[in-house]
Formats: C-alpha cells, structure tokens, sequence
C-alpha cells in the first residue's frame, strides 16, 4: 500500500470507456474524497495494418479505414480522465481482441485462444502499479467478452484481494438483472457486494461518459441520450441490491475494498 498522502485507487479497464461507464461514479466520488485515481487501459494500442474484421470496428462507426481508430479513442479517454478528476490515464500497449485473432464476433465472446498471451503480458505490466495501490478495481467480465475475462483474470493473478473490488460490466450487465457472479470474478470466497450511491455525482459520471463520442451510439443506441441511459441503469442497480439510494453502482469486494466504498465514500 502507499505511504503517507493522499491514498491510490486504480481501475484496471479493458478497452477504453470500461471503466467510465461501468464505475464512473465511483472514480468521480474518490476523486472528491481527495484520492489519487488513476485508470489503466489494457487494449489501446494502434494498429497499422488491421485485418478485415478488425477494421470492421471501427468503419461500423462511420469512421474512415484511414483513420487511427485508437489514439483518436485514446484522446477521449484522458478528456473523460479529465472530466471525473482523474490523473492522466495509463494506456498500455496492448492490442484488443480483434487484432489477436479473434476474427468474428462470436469469437469475442468465447474462451481465450491457448496461442493469445495477452494474460500474461498484462499480469506482467499490472504487478507493479497493482501492488502498490490502496483500492484496485476490476471488472467481473459479465457478458464474457474475451478482453474482458483476460483482465479480469490477470488482475486476481496480481491485485492484492482484500483490496480489490469487481466492477458489474455496463452495458453487459443492464442485460443480466441478477447478480452474476458464478464463475466470475468478484465471487470468491471473502467478498461481498456493496451498492455506492452516486446520485450527487451522476452528471459528472454522464459528463465523462459522453467524451466517447465514437461509441455512444454503438454502445447505448441512440449517443444522444447517453444520460438517461447511464441513470436508467444506475437506478436499476440500485433496485436490485435494496440500495437505499436512487441511483447505484455495486461491486463485489474484498474486505478491505468494501471497507472504503462502504464507509469513505457513503458520505459523499
């Protein structure tokens, strides 16, 4: 763990909007609580020569094939950083699925390829920045997305678990109402979930998000609306788990992270 000062929390997120959409409330009220937070991507590296399906990703949203997809995604994730009050953001050199490949889409929702080392490559470059952080948080890989799960599982290699929390991954998870841990991570034995109320920090979550401007409409439908479909889903989390609050975001978290998203940032 750090030492005196202000205390670390980093967000280890797969692609590059995860961690927003998915905890951007969380991230917004550390933030407030006066915490270091910084977020890591894991898959943002450009690519010169994409294959078909992989340059598929990016056309599909009305982007030229010329254009470098990723560093222009790159930039709006260090203005949604900036929007939360986040520190810079690490993005590591990896590449997404679809540059390893994963040549369609149902490839991206099955098991990792035994020849794909991003597993490894990542536990590799997570040691050291996961070790020492006061709060990391992950994401469970709901909707088993191949990026997903290898994070996921290169994070419980190397994050300390008592201060660990897993994150329910949006919009995955709006499409799985109950509580799908299972086999997931964030379900082991010693977590627990715990709701965080994000109501006072909904619009700058909402602010964040809409930096993503290459995604919105991918992801949600319709990018125009993109705040009342973060709310719509805030409140229905907060529904399900009991949360007092109207509007939640809930993990599954060691001990000593549902210490700190249960009590220093209740208050918020």
């Amino acid at each position: 763990m750090s030492g005196p000062g202000p205390r670390t929390a980093i967000a280890v997120g797969p692609h590059l909007d995860d961690a927003v959409l998915s905890v951007g409330g969380v991230l917004a009220l550390l933030c407030r609580a006066g915490w270091h937070v910084r977020v890591v991507t894991c898959f943002t590296a450009s690519v010169e020569d994409p294959g078909p399906f992989a340059l598929s990703t990016q056309t599909d949203k009305g982007l030229p094939a010329d254009v470098d997809y990723m560093a222009l995604r790159r930039a709006q994730d260090s203005a949604a950083q900036d929007r939360l009050g986040a520190l810079p953001p690490l993005h590591l050199p990896l590449r997404e699925a679809p540059h390893r490949g994963y040549d369609s889409p149902p490839e991206l929702f099955r098991p990792p390829h035994p020849a794909d080392t991003a597993d490894s490559e990542l536990r590799r470059l997570l040691r050291g920045p996961l070790g020492s952080a006061d709060l990391v948080l992950a994401p469970q890989g709901v909707g088993d997305h191949v990026d997903r799960l290898v994070t996921a599982r290169a994070v419980a290699a190397v994050a300390p678990a008592p201060r660990t929390g897993w994150w329910r991954d949006l919009p995955y998870a709006a499409r799985t109402p109950r509580a799908d841990t299972g086999s997931r991570h964030g379900g082991r034995e010693g977590t627990g979930e715990v709701t965080v109320g994000i109501d006072t920090v909904l619009p700058v979550k909402t602010a964040a998000a809409e930096c993503y401007t290459t995604q919105l409409a991918f992801q949600f439908g319709d990018g125009q609306h993109i705040g009342e479909a973060l709310s719509a889903m805030a409140r229905a989390e907060a529904h399900r788990t009991g949360s007092p609050h109207p509007h939640g975001e809930t993990l599954r978290a060691g001990r000593l992270a549902r210490r700190v998203l249960d009590k220093s940032i209740r208050s918020l």
